[in-house]
C-alpha cells in the first residue's frame, strides 16, 4: 500500500470508503423528493464561495437565501449516533474533528451574508425535516418577500 493510500487499514476499508458519495445520498435524494412533492423547488448541491470559502450545499433556495446540508452521522460526529473509528485513529479523528470546525465555519459565513443554513442529520424523520425546511423558508421570507412559499 503506497503513502496516498495509508489512511485505509485493509483493502475492504478502502473499497468501502471509496464508495461513499458525496452528494445524491439516499438520506439527500429522501428529502430532495419530499420538498418537490411539497412543491418547493430549489438548486442541489450547489456551488457557493463566500469569504473565500468554497463550498457545495445539499439543498439551495436561492431567493429565500436557505441553504440545506444533509449530514452523515459519521462523517459529521452526530453526537446520537457518531462513532470513533477505532483502527487508524490518528488519521480519523483529526479529519473528523476537520469536517465539524468546516461546518461551523460554513454556518457562520452564510449567516453574515444573510443566509439560514440548516444542517439536518440524516437519521431525521423525513416529515420533521421537510418541516424544518418549509418553516425556514418562512422565517427568511418573512425578511424578504420576493418569494413565495406553495
Amino acid at each position: 500500500m503506497g503513502d496516498s493510500e495509508s489512511w485505509a487499514t485493509s483493502a475492504a476499508t478502502r473499497a468501502s470508503m471509496v464508495g461513499n458519495r458525496r452528494s445524491n445520498t439516499k438520506p439527500e435524494v429522501a428529502l430532495r423528493s419530499a420538498l418537490h412533492a411539497a412543491g418547493l423547488r430549489f438548486r442541489k448541491d450547489y456551488p457557493m464561495k463566500l469569504d473565500g470559502l468554497r463550498f457545495r450545499p445539499d439543498v439551495v433556495f436561492t431567493r429565500s437565501k436557505v441553504a440545506v446540508f444533509v449530514d452523515g452521522c459519521f462523517w459529521h460526529s452526530c453526537p446520537q449516533h457518531g462513532t470513533r473509528p477505532a483502527r487508524n485513529s490518528d488519521y480519523w479523528l483529526p479529519k473528523l474533528q476537520r469536517n465539524i470546525e468546516r461546518d461551523r465555519e460554513q454556518v457562520a459565513v452564510l449567516r453574515a451574508h444573510g443566509w439560514l443554513p440548516l444542517r439536518i442529520w440524516e437519521h431525521e424523520d423525513l416529515a420533521t425535516a421537510t418541516g424544518q425546511v418549509r418553516a425556514a423558508i418562512r422565517q427568511q421570507q418573512g425578511e424578504s418577500s420576493t418569494a413565495v412559499l406553495p
